[in-house]
């Protein structure tokens, strides 16, 4: 039925396929024809370690057989229900989801296609709930490709579709350390003061754009693609603080950064933060099967008792991606997959600093759990980034085709390499990648002031 050569696949693909994220004359993607493990294979036979869970995804590495046998039964008992009705899976997966929340307490669940969705419907809750329109977001976020979901995100991919992008967001400053724009004649200030100087900033703007017309803030627990930038203590307990203070509802997007990514089943979990809402995806199945969910509070979930809830799609709780989602949370939990991620996490954190330590064009390593990040800079002193920002030049271009060329998958962004892998990877796994990063930098550390 899906009979075809292996190097007829490329050449049907780049006939047919209308690639994203791309300039169509310029793709060149790999043909990718199996995968397990932390490796994927291509036509050729070529492996690669896959240092970026695919698409920072496939947290519990790829073909674990308890999934997609789950999916192989839900398939044969009931592929599909409508998205009024109930199942058997979608009652075992809405209790799933809710135990991993933060204390149990994020307890009614709406299930979605995807991230981008999941933080679609966020704010359409949090600003059904409050009556309110404004939600505030970070410049460095990213929430997805949706109309809706870019323009919360804060970075330049929103800037194409401007405007005609969903109205009433107000973005604000990370808590980005190696280039704070308040502390840049000051950067040895105390880490409290540091911290408090962006809470500042957010109560600010807050109090510019008025508390009541403030729905939300939306925020990355620990952005992602941006940066990796990893909340200084105090900062989301402060940010909690202020949504308290001026009744606004926090939602942590957790897309990237849930089901072990950080070491615990969510970033917030780090910090005893408990949000309002939460949005993911991703690893919520480990990309078996396309799937997001909201988690709210129960009094969020009330305030539409009497009235209807406008919104849904025609896969929501479609029962084939609840199966990989139930069967993936069993699978982390039988093989204590989020427990592994945090002992790694320390084994990626010293092989990082080693490696930054070994090359001058590495300026600042940074990285929770296994979620890591490589800025690549040209002068260590003024901080110089490899690659301007929203861009890319030779020597980045050069990096990363050394690492793809020896087998090794990563996923660079501007002047910085993520480093990613599923959540079952080895102390020597991890080595294998850095031994390919080392040389790789070889090439950027010529070009290093």
């Amino acid at each position: 039925m899906f009979d075809l050569p292996d190097d007829e696949i490329l050449p049907l693909s780049k006939q047919h396929v209308f690639w994203t994220w791309s300039a169509q004359a310029k793709v060149n993607p790999i043909p990718v024809v199996r995968a397990e493990g932390v490796y994927f294979w291509d036509t050729d036979g070529k492996r690669y370690l896959d240092f970026n869970s695919m698409t920072m995804c496939v947290n519990i590495g790829h073909g674990n057989r308890t999934v997609i046998r789950a999916m192989q039964e839900q398939a044969a008992a009931l592929p599909y229900a409508a998205p009024g009705m109930a199942t058997k899976i979608r009652a075992l997966a809405s209790k799933a989801v809710a135990d991993v929340t933060p204390g149990g307490k994020l307890s009614k669940i709406l299930f979605t296609l995807g991230g981008a969705d999941a933080n679609e419907n966020a704010v359409k809750l949090a600003r059904g709930y409050t009556g309110k329109f404004k939600i505030l977001t970070r410049y460095r976020s990213y929430h997805g490709a949706t109309a809706g979901a870019m323009a919360l995100t804060g970075d330049p991919r929103r800037q194409m579709w401007e405007p005609g992008l969903m109205p009433g967001v107000v973005h604000f400053l990370d808590p980005y350390r190696y280039r704070s724009t308040f502390h840049r004649a000051n950067p040895d200030i105390s880490a409290a003061d540091f911290c408090q100087d962006y809470l500042n900033h957010l109560e600010e703007i807050i109090r510019y754009e008025g508390p009541d017309t403030i729905a939300a803030i939306l925020i990355e627990s620990v952005t992602g693609t941006n940066g990796i930038l990893i909340p200084p203590d105090g900062y989301l307990q402060g940010v909690r603080a202020l949504c308290d203070k001026y009744g606004i509802v926090l939602i942590a997007d957790e897309v990237m950064s849930g089901f072990g990514r950080t070491g615990k089943w969510f970033a917030v979990d780090h910090w005893n933060v408990v949000p309002d809402i939460i949005t993911m995806a991703k690893g919520l199945t480990s990309a078996y099967a396309p799937l997001g969910a909201v988690a709210m509070k129960p009094e969020i979930a009330a305030a539409f008792d009497e009235r209807v809830f406008e919104s849904g799609l025609t896969y929501t709780a479609h029962p084939i991606s609840l199966a990989a989602a139930v069967a993936n949370i069993q699978v982390m939990r039988e093989e204590k997959i989020v427990e592994h991620a945090a002992g790694m996490g320390s084994v990626l954190n010293r092989m990082l600093k080693d490696l930054g330590e070994s090359h001058p064009s590495v300026g600042e390593v940074r990285s929770i759990g296994l979620f890591g990040i490589i800025e690549i800079v040209r002068d260590r002193k003024t901080k110089e980034p490899m690659a301007p920002w929203n861009g890319s030049s030779p020597e980045m271009a050069a990096f990363r085709k050394y690492c793809v060329e020896h087998g090794l998958f990563l996923y660079t962004h501007w002047h910085t390499a993520l480093i990613i892998p599923p959540l079952i990877v080895t102390e020597a796994q991890l080595q294998e990648g850095m031994d390919v990063l080392d040389r790789a930098l070889e090439i950027t550390d010529k070009a290093a002031r």
